[in-house]
């Protein structure tokens, strides 16, 4: 029997095996990479963009996180599956980051939440409450206007020893692990060394203790595929050939044959023309 994937599992593996975590925003994605043995499963809000087609993960409302985080815990047996709290759920003031966070878990079925920025108050306080929180540093999407755009966080030496002073703080408030997004891989790797809890790197080098993608990143269903990703199928082929040739032969009348269709017994269907043809 498979065992669930706890936060205890996934800190013991720094140093030991790499983590391996992916998002999902469904149920049947959500038991495909599960399926898969990754260890941990992020409900992004990325799927504002990867499946709603935003511009940007600003637009997305915690309602419709709490939809895809609770269809994802629908197919999910093993991994464990933190949530994404999306833009302006935990900015405003730690009461409201504390019911926001509440409900990723009471009603989205989530076991944990990730929270982008160096918001070590609000860390603290989910995690006196029993909400384990997974940090995020380095670029963080909800920031990209402050940030000037999507770009490497990290390159210049004030930026980059401030990042490792907050991953400090983080870690120190209680954080289970932490994301670190397109920061140069040498202070990755200062950090991960620095730290006692797990790193987990999107564009962020080899030196973290595991690795995050986006599916959709992965697969094809998004373009471009991003720097930090590499494209292991492109399943937006294979989806435009399946429908292609599903038009070609609904077109051509070659669907459906006979093994697609139900059929009444003769005897059912005498009656129903013997009635008919009373009237």
């Amino acid at each position: 029997m498979n065992e669930k994937i706890t936060i205890g599992k996934i800190q013991a593996k720094k140093g030991k095996e790499p983590i391996v975590a992916i998002t999902a925003y469904d149920a049947p994605t959500g038991a495909i990479v599960d399926e898969a043995g990754v260890d941990l499963i992020l409900v992004g809000d990325s799927a504002g963009m990867v499946v709603l087609g935003y511009e940007t993960t600003l637009p997305v409302e915690l309602n419709t996180m709490l939809t895809f985080s609770q269809a994802v815990a629908r197919g999910v047996k093993k991994a464990h599956i933190c949530f994404d709290m999306p833009f302006m759920t935990y900015h405003i003031s730690i009461e409201d980051g504390l019911r926001n966070c509440g409900r990723a878990i009471k009603e989205g079925c989530a076991e944990s939440v990730k929270i982008e920025g160096a918001r070590v108050e609000l860390v603290r306080a989910l995690v006196e409450c029993g909400i384990p929180v997974l940090g995020h540093l380095g670029f963080t999407p909800q920031s990209i206007h402050q940030l000037g755009g999507y770009r490497v966080v990290g390159k210049m030496e004030e930026e980059a020893e401030r990042l490792i002073e907050d991953s400090i703080a983080l870690e120190k408030a209680g954080a289970y692990a932490l994301v670190l997004e397109t920061v140069p891989e040498e202070i990755s790797e200062i950090i991960t060394k620095e730290l006692k809890i797990p790193t987990i790197g999107i564009g962020a080098g080899r030196f973290c203790d595991g690795q995050i993608i986006v599916l959709h990143d992965i697969i094809g269903l998004y373009k471009p595929t991003p720097r930090h990703a590499r494209l292991y199928r492109d399943v937006h082929k294979d989806i435009l050939k399946a429908v292609r040739e599903y038009s070609n032969e609904v077109r051509t009348k070659s669907f459906p044959q006979n093994e697609n269709i139900t059929h009444l017994t003769e005897e059912i269907l005498k009656k129903i023309r013997e009635s008919r043809n009373k009237r």
